[in-house]
């Protein structure tokens, strides 16, 4: 196919794909899907190799946001039955974290609800992230406390976070109809301080939210305009409780689809596997390693994942090997470029772009048995899943 070689061609280049090749990668037939992951497996294979950097959330404050995100089952109004509570102590949070290293995880994301963090929180945190480089030599910790104020990243950063996480979750035009609490404008701010703060940006997005291509698209390029080192691909997960309970909108198909767009538009970043895999690729969660190169193992903030267990198994029976702590995740031009935002440039070349399909796409039927509430590991008595 046309398009694929030369999406491999410029993907090989650091060199930006046109919106059209973007939009014909999601419009590709399912007939076409195992050529599709094979074409961007190429190109995460030229930058990550086979190897899958493994990262472990601890939700340091669960519940209890005063922000309305539609998508959230912490939200302002959510009746999701999840775990609440208030702050961990730094020796809880750093026992939690523990377990994910034991585990094989490289990265530590620490995570509080909320609409951004006080002085009085960025103190805590940083204690936390202190006691888990204290107890962890080589681990690498990401934060995501919300929307940060002039300084805040600085202090992350002198108390030892590698990153720093918020994500953009949607295209900019679509942005009021999931928040009306903050602004897509707010979150691009934050990546921005994190960036000018020393600190690796991580920053991706959220499908299935009954958004069109064409915002995936933007959101994607939007990443890619940001240039943060790593992007997750979260998958809706549809808590009961929450406004988008009811948006099944994603096949497994479709989920791989997005994720070559994305390592298509992206070549030489970290592309995170992220929150809904198992609920939306299902047994197709092995081909999603030929397109991510970084996953997160075992649970996240409030629902349950695939056993830590079973992810290595995944990994190892795919073909694939956990990335060390002595490896540097970014290919060399990057980790040296200390994120300069010189990636690629933009492309302007032309390929075929293939037709949208005659039909609409099935999408999956409601499996609301697949999203279980995490009831183990930070906040609870219960050991973790890692």
């Amino acid at each position: 196919m046309d398009l694929l070689n030369t999406l491999v061609d410029k993907g090989l280049r650091r060199e930006l794909p046109t919106r059209e090749e973007a939009l014909a990668v999601l419009a590709t037939s399912d007939d076409e899907l195992l050529d599709v992951v094979a074409a961007a497996g190429k190109v995460r294979r030229q930058w990550f190799g086979r190897r899958v950097k493994l990262n472990y959330l601890v939700n340091l404050k669960s519940g209890l946001c005063p922000e309305d995100c539609s998508y959230c089952s912490q939200r302002l109004g959510s009746k999701a039955e999840i775990l609440k509570y208030t702050w961990l102590k730094p020796e809880e949070a750093s026992k939690a974290a523990a377990a994910g290293v034991a585990g094989g995880a490289k990265r530590v994301c620490l995570v509080a609800s909320g609409r951004g963090p006080t002085d009085r929180d960025v103190d805590r945190v940083s204690k936390t992230i202190e006691a888990i480089k204290e107890e962890n030599e080589g681990v690498e910790v990401c934060a995501c406390l919300g929307l940060l104020s002039d300084g805040q990243a600085e202090r992350l950063r002198t108390a030892g976070a590698d990153a720093y996480n918020h994500n953009l979750n949607t295209s900019e035009g679509t942005y009021g109809d999931i928040t009306t609490t903050h602004t897509y404008a707010d979150r691009v701010d934050t990546v921005q301080k994190a960036h000018a703060a020393g600190l690796s940006a991580c920053s991706g997005l959220i499908a299935g939210m009954g958004e069109s291509d064409e915002d995936l698209v933007d959101v994607v390029f939007a990443l890619r305009a940001l240039d943060p080192d790593s992007v997750p691909v979260n998958f809706l997960i549809p808590f009961e409780g929450t406004p988008l309970a009811k948006e099944w909108n994603l096949t497994p198909q479709r989920a791989l689809r997005i994720l070559a767009m994305v390592r298509f538009v992206c070549p030489d970043v970290e592309v995170r596997l992220a929150g809904g895999r198992e609920v939306h690729l299902r047994t197709l969660q092995p081909l999603a390693l030929h397109l991510a190169n970084s996953i997160f193992l075992g649970d996240y903030l409030t629902s349950e994942g695939q056993a830590g267990k079973a992810d290595l198994e995944m990994i190892a029976d795919a073909g694939f090997e956990v990335e060390g702590t002595d490896t540097t995740t970014l290919p060399e031009h990057r980790a040296d470029a200390a994120s300069c935002g010189t990636g690629g440039g933009c492309g302007s070349g032309s390929g075929s772009v293939c037709a949208p399909p005659d039909e609409e796409p099935e999408v999956s039927a409601a499996r609301p048995d697949l999203v279980a509430v995490r009831r183990r590991g930070a906040g609870t008595d219960l050991a973790p899943n890692a």
